[in-house]
């Protein structure tokens, strides 16, 4: 991720979900030649930097700290970032190497450099820091409400899946002769034969049984059950396929009704949660 002050390309990168600024790159705006080590020999950067790592860094290194504090500003003093890492634990600065190698600061402390370079640079970065950050906020919630609507999609087809009561079959489909028993639950159920299935979904793999909701496939499974007792009772098929889809009508409604009333409280507790 970029950041454009003065024409100057300034990386900044995430650590531990906290962003930090190339100092690299910033110095790079400062007239002359200058290093991050003569801001860090500044007694008034060691003082500002003791301070950010006690509010964020339980580890810091206070004895180590009030040795360099106490030689800040000497003339023959000298402090290197990874000294300063060292000798402290100190998390508020970091060197990365490789293609994106550098010194990177935590924003906090990135914004005090850019002042060390002019009051203006600070204000630009500032300004320049929330405005990308604007950006990336509204990235996010476009990513969010795709995938929300993504998720409404999804409840709602499943919901109108789930809501498919089988279809009363006719007189001619009931007194109609099926081969194989397993159709008689296919017709029941679902109105149509394995066969007739297949011919209709050439594109799709596996049998009209893969597909089946969950509710389907549950009143499937009582159907069978309900066969084989109307099968010892010597029913013919015709009344058997009558009452099974009759049977199969009747059970879909009541999953069905009993999965609405669970998403309508999910949906009630999800609303209520956001209220409060």
């Amino acid at each position: 991720m970029k950041l454009k002050v003065n024409n100057q390309t300034i990386d900044y990168i995430k650590v531990d979900d906290e962003d930090y600024i190339s100092i690299t790159d910033m110095i790079k705006s400062k007239d002359g030649s200058f290093f991050v080590t003569d801001w860090l020999r500044n007694r008034n950067t060691i003082e500002f930097l003791g301070i950010w790592e006690e509010l964020h860094n339980s580890n810091f290194n206070y004895g180590e700290f009030a040795i360099i504090k106490s030689q800040a500003g000497l003339n023959s003093y000298k402090l290197s970032v990874k000294q300063w890492v060292q000798k402290t634990n100190a998390i508020g600065i970091i060197s990365k190497a490789g293609r994106y190698g550098g010194t990177y600061a935590h924003k906090d402390i990135a914004f005090e450099f850019g002042m060390w370079i002019s009051p203006k640079f600070k204000l630009l970065l500032i300004k320049e820091f929330e405005r990308l950050k604007k950006e990336e906020q509204k990235q996010l919630g476009w990513d969010a409400k795709r995938e929300l609507s993504k998720i409404n999609y999804k409840i709602h087809t499943d919901a109108i899946r789930q809501n498919l009561i089988p279809a009363e079959l006719t007189r001619e489909q009931i007194e109609y002769v099926y081969a194989e028993e397993a159709d008689v639950l296919n017709m029941a159920l679902f109105g149509i034969t394995a066969r007739e299935w297949k011919i209709k979904n050439t594109n799709l793999v596996g049998n009209i049984r893969d597909y089946a909701s969950i509710n389907e496939l549950i009143c499937l499974a009582n159907l069978e059950s309900l066969n084989s007792v109307f099968i010892n009772d010597g029913l013919s098929q015709s009344i058997r396929l009558e009452r099974l889809n009759k049977i199969a009508i009747s059970q879909i409604k009541i999953l069905n009704n009993n999965d609405l009333k669970c998403l309508n409280s999910n949906q009630y507790l999800m609303t209520n949660c956001k209220k409060m």
